[in-house]
């Protein structure tokens, strides 16, 4: 009799209708809704971690933040260029108006500064001469000027100079006794001498008390006045023209006492609104050219600012999905480093740059309608954001392999060259105050041997130190990150949770690689219209 084969038991299949089946198929679609759900979650981030070109291949999307952000920089900067050359208008007529002044009011100036001071004088008769002749030449502005100068009301709403002067309370000296007897409680005495008092002959203003100075007790005479201008170069650039404030001050310092009375001028320039202009021509239909080429500046920036809060909000979004899916399925939550990879940096510099060029744009059109004199605020916010757009290039650098290596090399050098410099500091600190103190203007050094034993060493320990060691050092430190992202690239870079979830690429969908480092493999595959919303653009 033949031996028949062993049978095992066949699993009992449930009866349709009955709950054990109801039971499988709900695992089954739970299962399957779940693994189509992993699914759509690992594409949106493949999606999301691609370059604007990638995109583009993936689902021919327009890459409208890198077009935005081209025009930008043209934009920007030829807005800040233009300012630029119409500010350059400014400084040059306060330098100007500067150096005609002090030959106009220092007598005996030779058109060169001597120290921190315009001149000096070193006798009493040329300190008489110096105050006086800057008093007459007020009075004679008018007549004697070449610029569109007029006088202008101080602070007391008074049109004329403003004479005080600083002594010692009350003392007597005898150098040849060395004998010194003084009050050292300083007064202050000022006089006001308008157009009318200048104008009297003979001038009696010269022979008052209060021009009778005692130089043992002196410490400084200050002369104040304002006066007005207009600035007519700016209709030859077919701007324009500014009102002027000058604040001048001429002030004789004598605090040393030492037979040299330094002379000062200061002149602190205010642009005003002018009251009434009245230009006829071409002027008016250049700004308003200008006007409206800062207008779509304005529109440039605002449309590319709205772009990248977009993609910010987004990405935000997609983190939050990242992060419960990790927990839900793996128990434990996402790494920092994973969580900061979905803040896109870049994008922040970019609002960052909008931001302050639409602030800078609308302070540069309330200037060119004259509403507003603030030059200062208005370059530092147009400067600061051309500075970003450029660095913002660098973003765009880092999609070709070539850049990438030098940009991945400066993100990881950057904390070790941060901690080099706080130490290298403290020992350029410690040189720069005992340099100073022994070999600056603050020493008195009389031909010391001594002195010059000390600088020899000064010196040649800090070449030694700074340049052939401190400096090795911080080259050494570049050197060694860049030998670490080359080894990174050739064997690959550490894998963190996130990336490990990336590269399980289901095998019906064909993916692209990308360049970057930071994912080993990207998906390029179309997606429906329908899921347009889980995509943000990065």
């Amino acid at each position: 009799m033949a031996r028949q084969p062993y049978r095992f038991p066949q699993a009992r299949i449930p009866e349709r209708g009955s709950g054990v089946f109801r039971l499988t198929v709900r695992n089954a679609m739970a299962h399957h809704d779940s693994e189509m759900k992993e699914e759509c979650l690992r594409e949106d981030l493949k999606f999301y971690f691609m370059s604007p070109c990638e995109k583009y291949r993936a689902r021919c999307q327009i890459p409208w933040k890198l077009g935005l952000q081209i025009l930008k920089i043209v934009m920007v900067t030829t807005q800040l260029v233009r300012f630029g050359l119409s500010n350059q208008l400014v400084v040059a007529f306060k330098e100007d108006n500067t150096v005609a002044f002090k030959h106009l009011f220092l007598k005996g100036y030779s058109g060169t500064d001597e120290d921190d001071y315009s001149c000096s004088v070193y006798t009493q008769e040329d300190a008489y001469e110096s105050i006086f002749f800057a008093i007459n030449q007020y009075h004679q502005l008018k007549d004697i000027t070449l610029g569109t100068l007029g006088y202008g009301e101080n602070e007391d709403n008074r049109i004329g100079l403003k004479v005080c002067k600083q002594h010692y309370k009350k003392g007597t000296m005898f150098p040849s006794n060395e004998t010194l007897n003084i009050d050292n409680d300083i007064e202050l005495d000022c006089v006001h001498l308008d157009l009318q008092d200048l104008s009297r002959d003979p001038p009696d203003w010269k022979n008052s008390s209060f021009f009778r100075l005692e130089f043992y007790r002196l410490l400084q005479v200050e002369i104040s006045f304002h006066l007005k201008g207009i600035d007519l170069q700016t209709i030859h650039s077919r701007e324009l023209p500014d009102c002027y404030v000058f604040q001048n001050t001429i002030i004789f310092d004598n605090k040393a006492h030492s037979g040299k009375i330094k002379i000062y001028f200061d002149s602190d320039a205010k642009i005003e609104e002018c009251k009434d202009l009245n230009i006829f021509g071409s002027t008016q239909k250049n700004a308003q050219y200008v006007l409206v080429f800062d207008a779509f500046v304005i529109v440039i920036c605002l449309a590319s600012l709205i772009l990248c809060t977009r993609s910010i909000v987004l990405a935000l979004r997609l983190r939050k999905r990242f992060l419960n899916f990790f927990l839900e399925k793996y128990k434990r939550p996402v790494c920092d480093t994973d969580q900061w990879k979905f803040i896109n940096g870049w994008y922040v510099l970019v609002i960052i740059s909008d931001l302050m060029t639409i602030i800078g744009s609308i302070l540069k059109m309330e200037i060119k309608a004259k509403n507003l004199t603030n030059y200062d605020l208005c370059s530092i916010l147009l400067g600061t954001s051309t500075l970003l757009v450029w660095v913002g290039v660098i973003r765009y650098l880092g999609y070709f392999q070539a850049y990438n290596v030098l940009i991945l090399t400066m993100q990881a050098s950057l904390p070790k060259v941060l901690r080099f410099c706080a130490c290298a500091g403290m020992i350029y600190l410690g040189y720069t105050f005992c340099g100073w103190i022994v070999l600056g203007p603050y020493h008195d050094k009389q031909k010391s041997i001594l002195v010059w034993l000390f600088s020899r060493l000064y010196l040649y320990s800090f070449i030694s130190l700074f340049i052939y060691m401190i400096l090795s050092l911080f080259i050494a430190l570049i050197t060694d990150s860049y030998d670490t992202i080359k080894k990174f690239q050739q064997n690959g870079f550490p894998e963190t949770d996130l990336q490990e979830f990336l590269k399980e690429c289901s095998s019906k969908e064909e993916y692209q690689k990308e360049s970057s480092a930071f994912l080993s493999c990207i998906c390029c595959r179309r997606r429906k219209r329908s899921d347009d919303h889980l995509i943000p653009i990065n």
